[in-house]
């Protein structure tokens, strides 16, 4: 970061809150810093994942980015049938995850899991995290995310460009999780989608009530 001894910074470790600390010894391979005092408490984001069918490099990393930012505590990217990017860089996501917490002020980064196909998550789904499940082929028509009360563990899926297959929008349909949200009157990209589902959902369930 080029800081010379004496500079300060801001540190933390998503345990700790965030820490202003000094520049105690900087050097070409490394340096220590010593923090000072406590600048803001720590504070964990609902219980709520967001997966997501990976769509063009710069558009998913702007999921993951957005995200963080919405207060997501974990990211999962899944493989569905209509899926059309195949490679997703676990690490590369990652690290932007922790560049959009560190902009963002958060104090905590969520993990970016590996990708997983969606028919083997769907196979093994927890029993008590609810599914806001995004359905693009129900645009202005009515969802069941209403009948939904209470807090909890919670996931916002949101499928790829090609939309869900008939085969996954009926399993979904059948997971008792599962609610489904019709985000608005207009089919909306997916990048589009992941910001306002999660806006819905920290409206509805999350911590901006």
């Amino acid at each position: 970061m080029r800081m010379a001894e004496g500079a300060e910074l801001i540190l933390f470790n998503g345990r700790d809150g965030a820490w202003r600390a000094r520049v105690a010894e900087a050097g070409k391979r490394g340096g220590l810093l010593e923090p000072e005092d406590q600048v803001a408490p720590q504070v964990m984001p609902p219980d709520v994942w967001l997966l997501f069918a990976p769509v063009k490099k710069a558009r998913t990393d702007f999921i993951v980015e957005k995200a963080v930012e919405m207060g997501a505590r974990r990211i999962v990217p899944v493989m569905t049938d209509f899926t059309n990017s195949e490679r997703v860089r676990q690490d590369r996501l990652q690290a932007h995850a922790k560049e959009a917490a560190e902009q963002c002020g958060a104090v905590f980064v969520p993990e970016v899991a590996a990708p997983a196909k969606l028919s083997a998550l769907l196979a093994d789904w927890p029993e008590e995290r609810r599914l806001m499940f995004c359905d693009e082929a129900r645009a202005g028509g009515a969802g069941t995310l209403d009948q939904a009360t209470g807090a909890g563990p919670w996931a916002v899926l949101i499928g790829p460009e090609g939309g869900f297959s008939e085969a996954e929008r009926g399993r979904l349909d059948r997971l008792p999780q599962a609610h489904v949200a019709a985000l608005g009157p207009r089919i909306l990209r997916a990048d589009t989608a992941a910001v306002a589902a999660l806006t819905l959902w920290q409206m509805r369930f999350g911590d901006w009530r």
